[in-house]
């Protein structure tokens, strides 16, 4: 059991994750009619270009892609999930855009057995099943909740779990610090050019509060990530995933409190079985990992 310091340390880590993911998506969400999803998407890749790379020159760090082609398809597909993301942010209430996004974790469990050759077992089938079970539960095929934009966030996790999944394979070889320097640099191009070639139409004039917004992007778009690492490596998966779970009603509450979304019962439960499959899989990794002794078994210490 850990001490109590790194408990209290897990839950601040994650109340900043918490406020720095629902920041950005407030913070698309007041941008959007001001600019175009990829010049957003832009200004976000260019702050982390320009943040990753003085954290680097600080600590004289160089950052190598040892995996060219690799990191090119995983920032392609990263790229296209982003994009998703964000357009489902300004077509659905913003909790069901975080519920559909925890889905994620499903998909990196298929995609892993069929990509990475992972071992699928009974709880990581459970745990695909509940989230699958869940989807259907926010979504109710058949009424108005399933809508277009729903099937377009439902991709984003998708393209989220093929990029987890070329994560793993490139921290084989390559830095934290260095996959995130190359993703920006490799994204900013491709939103600048989307930018070019599909230029938005906007319906508001960038004012005074869009710039904040705008900062508030760029600003959270990095610290949701450092906040969320931060927990996970001061505490066990099992603990950080029904913290960062409480994301959902926090942007509910926010998404009604700001632009007046409905507070779904249905979407709770949906989302609630989603995550629910995700904390058992984990329950039943780490009994797996770190196995009970039997009777009569002692650990010796030195």
């Amino acid at each position: 059991m850990k001490p109590l310091p790194d408990l209290a340390a897990v839950v601040l880590w994650m109340a900043g994750a918490l406020l720095s993911f629902s920041a950005t998506a407030i913070a698309v969400r007041e941008l959007a009619p001001a600019l175009g999803l990829f010049d957003i998407l832009a200004a976000r890749a260019g702050a982390g270009v320009a943040i990753v790379g003085a954290v680097a020159l600080l600590r004289r760090r160089p950052l190598p892609a040892r995996r060219m082609p690799l990191h090119l398809a995983r920032n392609l597909v990263h790229w296209g999930g982003n994009y998703a993301w964000s357009l489902g942010v300004t077509l659905l209430p913003l909790a069901v855009v975080f519920a559909l996004e925890f889905t994620t974790p499903a998909w990196v469990t298929l995609l892993a057995v069929l990509i990475l050759r992972e071992r699928l077992t009974a709880s990581r089938v459970a745990a695909v099943a509940l989230g699958f079970l869940g989807v259907l539960v926010v979504l109710r095929p058949g009424l108005a909740a399933l809508q277009p934009a729903s099937l377009v966030v439902l991709g984003a996790a998708v393209m989220f779990a093929l990029t987890a999944v070329a994560t793993k394979a490139l921290t084989r070889t390559e830095s934290v610090l260095s996959i995130l320097f190359w993703m920006n640099l490799i994204q900013l191009p491709l939103n600048l050019a989307a930018g070019r070639l599909f230029p938005a139409v906007p319906v508001q004039a960038f004012e005074g509060r869009h710039g904040l917004a705008l900062a508030l992007l760029c600003i959270a778009g990095l610290t949701s990530h450092w906040c969320l690492t931060s927990a996970y490596r001061r505490g066990d998966a099992i603990l950080v995933m029904p913290l960062d779970f409480l994301r959902i009603p926090l942007i509910a509450v926010l998404g009604w409190r700001l632009y007046g979304e409905p507070l779904d019962p249905w979407l709770f439960l949906g989302a609630g079985l989603i995550v629910g499959g995700i904390v058992w899989n984990l329950a039943a990794e780490a009994r797996r990992r770190d196995p009970v002794p039997l009777p009569g078994e002692t650990r010796k210490r030195a």
